[in-house]
């Protein structure tokens, strides 16, 4: 009989470990969808890159307030779960408080949890008081409908939850307490359960020591489903992030070549390429659908954390205008999403359903919205770039049904006619002169 509870943590720790495995093999085939990139470059800058954004999170305190918390929220987070460690081996092995035997050194990482758990348990209010109360704008945008704000809040009960859960659990442990080391915030709540017998303490302890570990494991597998994903992904987005200049445009080799051909006046436009080189053309140029996509932007949907820092920074979304950079990852993650469950319905094949991510999920108007400032891709605190999609579908629109807005392909013919975006004749460029 003293080993059910043992038992019984080991079936739920496999099965919470394997639902997460589950999920996790579906994201990565989820992602794959998207069309091969070479990202393998530069790697030494990709991971100083990784190392400064995701985990020195240096973008995250340009806003001051709330980077300042989300630091607090982040390391809270990541030296917190050591003591997950603990819990674990007890579970499995039915000791108490295996650790314990470390000495001296115990105490004092008991300590630095307990101040965290509490200074954690302050940001994550504050978060909720900027989000509910304060209700800044950016989290209360169009797109931000029922579940992106529900979400948003149940990460945050989540946490209060644990937090209170975690000092609990130590407030109430007689034996904890009576070694008056690390019991830093829990001693000022240990009096809370006075006048209580031994027996009652150690279940309220038993108690909380059970709903924390469960909750945690809860945690892991509401991961997949939340914006909150970015916890894990935030790494390898911001390895795998562009290294190219801000504004530098990703061409197509084929047009390229193409351009180059018109321009050489010695080339033989209907000549055979040389053997070997050899371009293969492609069968669509720019996206409608998400699998038109890389798999870099498909990372980059899941990635998203909907802070909205990219919306409020918007010039187009500023003045009035649809368009709006956080609503164009999330549209790309839940057509992902959708194009996946597809796949998990027929037996591992798409079927068409007569849907597509441009047109059912993004419109041609907030497309054409965008200036491309890349005020977005600079705001990002993990390296995510709503606009190469944008441009994506854009070349869609324009290279395979030619339909872009009036005044563009008024544009485009002038270039093409006269040379110029003007609708002049290049001998009548200087007119104005005389006049």
């Amino acid at each position: 009989m003293q080993y059910i509870p043992n038992i019984i943590f080991a079936i739920l720790l496999i099965l919470a470990i394997g639902y997460f495995a589950k999920n996790v093999k579906k994201l990565i085939r989820n992602i794959k969808l998207g069309r091969d990139v070479d990202v393998n470059d530069h790697k030494s800058e990709r991971f100083k890159n990784m190392m400064m954004i995701a985990f020195g999170q240096s973008k995250m305190v340009r806003r001051p307030i709330s980077g300042i918390l989300h630091a607090i929220v982040y390391v809270g987070f990541i030296v917190i779960n050591i003591e997950v460690l603990e819990i674990i081996v007890d579970g499995l092995l039915g000791t108490h408080r295996a650790f314990s035997g470390i000495g001296s050194i115990y105490g004092v990482l008991i300590g630095i949890f307990e101040v965290l758990a509490l200074l954690v348990f302050i940001s994550v209010t504050v978060f909720w008081v900027r989000r509910n109360i304060l209700k800044l704008a950016r989290f209360w945008k169009s797109e931000m409908t029922s579940w992106p704000k529900n979400d948003g809040n149940f990460i945050l009960y989540f946490e209060m939850v644990l937090m209170t859960l975690f000092l609990v659990m130590n407030a109430t442990d007689i034996p904890f307490q009576n070694m008056n080391n690390g019991n830093v915030i829990s001693q000022f709540i240990a009096p809370w359960f006075s006048g209580m017998s031994e027996g009652t303490l150690h279940i309220i302890e038993r108690g909380a020591w059970w709903v924390h570990i469960v909750g945690i494991l809860i945690f892991l597998n509401y991961l997949y489903f939340s914006k909150h994903l970015h916890i894990i992904l935030a790494f390898p987005n911001t390895y795998y992030g562009s290294l190219k200049p801000k504004g530098q445009f990703n061409n197509l080799e084929s047009v390229t070549n193409e351009v180059k051909l018109m321009m050489d006046p010695n080339a033989d436009p209907f000549a055979a390429a040389p053997e070997g080189e050899e371009m293969e053309e492609p069968s669509k140029f720019g996206a409608s659908d998400v699998q038109d996509l890389s798999w870099v932007q498909l990372l980059s949907a899941y990635t998203c954390t909907e802070c909205g820092r990219c919306t409020s920074a918007c010039p187009a979304n500023l003045t009035g205008k649809k368009l709006s950079p956080r609503k164009i990852m999330m549209d790309t993650r839940d057509r992902l999403e959708e194009v996946g469950k597809n796949i998990d319905a027929n037996s591992g094949e798409f079927k068409d359903d007569g849907k597509q991510l441009l047109g059912d999920y993004i419109t041609n108007e907030e497309l054409w919205a965008c200036t491309t400032c890349n005020a977005c891709v600079e705001e990002c605190p993990v390296s995510i770039n709503p606009l190469s999609i944008i441009l994506e579908m854009r070349r869609y629109l324009v290279m395979e049904q030619s339909a872009a807005p009036v005044e563009l392909n008024n544009m485009m013919t002038n270039i093409e006619n006269n040379g110029a975006p003007w609708p002049y004749n290049q001998m009548d460029r200087l007119n104005w002169k005389d006049e």
